[in-house]
């Protein structure tokens, strides 16, 4: 694949994988991104995981020909990435290795050498010219590991952004952008909102006509697409108008009272309601939902003085990932002593500009009159 006239790509698509770090699942596989620019001097960019090193060594022999690589700039030391790096310096002994001060100590934790002999240690607009191509090193630490570096190439106008920008799925797989960017996003990258407004920030003062991410397709014409995307996702903004349900339901009375939201909310002229099993969808897709969508109502029964472990385990997955600015209402239930409202109320405390409901449903083991009107009365709320 040609990016531009002079740079090249020599990345993997992985159909093996069934879970991206290990929780994720990707039934589309995974693109592991590698680029060579072709200049006086060539310079590879970043290495794929482990399993496809003698693919991805092939693919650069292919592009380099007899010729051999001067540096390779190591932007990212996550596995998927870097697993190859002394492979490659194997390969290419004379090559010169281009990373962060931080990257160096991670490989000798990886490798158990920082190769201290090809090192060339870069930081924030630190350059490299190839011949033509002018290289200037950006650090974007904590997007989303310390050592990042993202590179910006003057010649071609094109932003080398390691995990920014990155999706799910392979590249020989046609789908929607924004679904597995966001779903890659939030899971990944999520909890770094701050550190990526910075990396957006420094983004902004260059001409970018082209991102060339580590995961997913490589980005040309219109970027503003992608950036406002990023920008909402990173400044926990709302993306989407709707209402997201988020439920469990031990033996059908939690479900009954969610599918009667539901009803209420479209006859009071909600156009977008998404409801999400916590027990049987994907916990990824379901943590996509509560950080695309503005207005959510949590349901679930008391369990063991507490709240069923699903809600437990879909509500840190939003508090670990800086969940923020959102309406939220309130489903409980409880035979006995029903504290599923406290409880999560107290799980959420540390999340910033979260806005309650004034309506909270209590049920008392099964729909009555008076929770049905509560359900009633919490439709009309968030369809104000």
């Amino acid at each position: 694949m040609i990016i531009k006239n002079d740079i090249k790509y020599v990345g993997v698509n992985d159909h093996e994988i069934d879970l991206f770090e290990g929780q994720y699942v990707v039934p589309n596989g995974m693109a592991y991104n590698s680029y060579v620019i072709l200049d006086e001097k060539i310079a590879v960019f970043d290495t794929v995981d482990k399993r496809f090193g003698k693919e991805w060594l092939d693919n650069v022999k292919v592009v380099v020909g007899d010729r051999t690589p001067d540096y390779l700039i190591v932007q990212h030391m996550e596995p998927d990435h870097s697993a190859n790096i002394l492979e490659f310096a194997k390969t290419y002994p004379s090559a010169k290795i281009v990373a962060s001060s931080k990257a160096f100590v991670m490989m000798n934790n990886f490798f158990g050498t920082d190769f201290l002999d090809k090192q060339v240690v870069v930081g924030e607009g630190s350059t490299l010219s190839l011949g033509k191509h002018n290289l200037t090193f950006i650090t974007a630490p904590m997007v989303h590991w310390p050592e990042v570096i993202v590179t910006y190439d003057s010649t071609d106008k094109i932003l080398f952004s390691a995990d920014a920008f990155g999706k799910f799925g392979a590249l020989d797989v046609q789908e929607d952008w924004a679904c597995e960017a966001r779903r890659y996003y939030v899971g990944i990258v999520g909890k770094y909102g701050v550190q990526v407004q910075a990396l957006l920030k420094k983004a902004s003062t260059l001409d970018i006509q082209t991102i060339c991410p580590l995961h997913g397709p490589v980005l040309s014409g219109d970027l503003s697409q992608y950036l406002d995307l990023y920008n909402v996702w990173s400044s926990y903004g709302v993306e989407s108008e709707g209402v997201l349900i988020a439920y469990t339901s031990v033996y059908g009375n939690t479900k009954k009272a969610v599918e009667l939201l539901e009803q209420k909310l479209v006859e009071n002229g909600c156009k977008k309601v998404v409801v999400n099993d916590l027990a049987r969808c994907d916990m990824a897709e379901a943590v996509e939902d509560a950080f695309r969508y503005g207005k959510i109502v949590l349901a679930t029964t008391t369990y063991n003085g507490g709240i069923f472990p699903f809600m437990r385990e879909f509500i840190n997955h939003l508090t670990e990932r800086n969940f923020a600015n959102r309406t939220i209402g309130f489903i409980e239930n409880g035979s006995w002593a029903p504290v599923a409202t406290r409880t999560m109320k107290a799980m959420l405390e540390k999340s910033k500009n979260i806005d309650y409901l004034e309506t909270e449903v209590k049920i008392l083991s099964a729909l009555n009159k008076e929770s049905e009107e509560q359900i009633c009365a919490l439709a009309k709320e968030l369809c104000k």
